[in-house]
């Protein structure tokens, strides 16, 4: 039984870590796309008096784009972050019903890291040392 309370206890630190990742990667993106956008603004107040500068959609970088990866090395960071948001989708997909009436992307993303926390982390590791103590 100490094997199967290994694995589950493996299972659940991976788990955590790939959820936690994920949400690390959004914060820094939405936050660096954040100061990048506020900063385009400031400059456009400080143009000349030829008129203000219309304002166009935000780029992918100043809007924190879709895949998330930087443009310096854009085949290989943004096929990782791919994954690893990928694989975080499918891990926290049982919570998908819990936050469906929330609008705002950020408290999407913490309830699914608490949830995932909570469950995966908390809940395999107590079952792992149950296993553990066994009878």
């Amino acid at each position: 039984m100490t094997s199967l309370a290994r694995i589950l206890r493996l299972a659940s630190i991976v788990i955590c870590l790939i959820v936690g990742v994920s949400f690390a990667l959004f914060a820094i993106n939405k936050t660096s796309g954040a100061a990048a956008h506020q900063e385009a603004l400031v400059n456009e107040e400080g143009t000349p008096a030829t008129g203000p500068v219309p304002a166009g959609p935000p780029t992918a970088t100043s809007a924190g784009g879709a895949s998330g990866a930087s443009s310096a090395a854009p085949g290989h960071e943004s096929s990782l972050r791919r994954d690893i948001d990928d694989a975080a989708n499918k891990l926290t997909s049982p919570f998908a019903g819990v936050i469906s009436d929330t609008n705002s992307e950020w408290t999407s993303r913490i309830v699914k890291l608490l949830l995932t926390l909570a469950i995966y982390g908390f809940g395999l590791g107590f079952l792992a040392r149950v296993l553990r103590v066994g009878p």
